[in-house]
């Protein structure tokens, strides 16, 4: 995350429909922006995107999010929280999460496969934004 480890790309897929995903998406925003320790923006969907990394389409509307703490596994945990909190409003909202070149859909009716992979997605960006290990060292 910006201050505790790679930032968080959120996106909320709607089959296309670019109202409901701006609304949901700015809802979102809303909802994310009002907890202590998370900085959330919008992406800029008209910059330019990395060759051969994944971006925003045209029309698509998606957000960042970062910490201000340096510790990742709380933060990532209070996020994907917050994420799975917000699509449970309503059982047919959706959020991927992006994290480097991992990603995990988070929906409104989890069933136990999906939070089982979503655990271990947790596991995979704690671990990715820990210390690095001292391999070389005698």
């Amino acid at each position: 995350m910006r201050d505790g480890g790679a930032p968080w790309t959120l996106t909320v897929p709607t089959g296309g429909d670019t109202l409901r995903q701006e609304r949901l998406t700015r809802d979102l925003h809303d909802t994310l922006g009002r907890t202590d320790g998370l900085v959330v923006g919008f992406h800029d969907a008209d910059g330019p995107t990395e060759p051969g990394r994944k971006g925003t389409g045209v029309g698509e509307v998606a957000l960042w999010a970062a910490t201000t703490a340096a510790v990742a596994r709380p933060a990532s945990q209070i996020l994907i929280t917050l994420i799975k909190e917000w699509c449970a409003k309503e059982r047919h909202r959706k959020v991927v999460v992006t994290v480097g070149d991992d990603s995990i859909e988070i929906a409104g009716r989890p069933d136990a496969a999906q939070e089982r992979m979503v655990r271990e997605f947790q596991d995979r960006v704690a671990d990715g934004d820990g210390p690095e290990p001292n391999d070389g060292a005698a």
